[in-house]
């Protein structure tokens, strides 16, 4: 989530997943995939900037992320291409 402003200076996070547009003329106004509106006082290159931020922190936690442990528990993993699948049974 990032956190922008309200015209009346209260803050509020969004998911930046979410934002289809940014547009700014002359108030930067976010549009989000379900069409919802906010303006917010930053700017343009402001709200691009807290993106970027967030999204080199996402990747940068995913990097520290420590590796599974051996528990026995299988977790969802992706099929190598040249493994044999078992047909499946119904």
């Amino acid at each position: 989530m990032i956190v922008v402003t309200r015209l009346n200076n209260s803050h509020f996070a969004v998911n930046p997943d979410l934002i289809e547009r940014i547009h700014e003329n002359p108030d930067t106004t976010l549009v989000l995939v379900d069409g919802s509106t906010y303006i917010v006082t930053e700017s343009m290159s402001e709200v691009i900037d807290k993106i970027a931020r967030y999204r080199a922190r996402v990747i940068a936690l995913a990097s520290q992320a420590p590796e599974p442990s051996n528990t026995g528990i299988r977790h969802l993993e992706a099929v190598p291409a040249d493994e044999p699948r078992e047909p499946r049974r119904s």
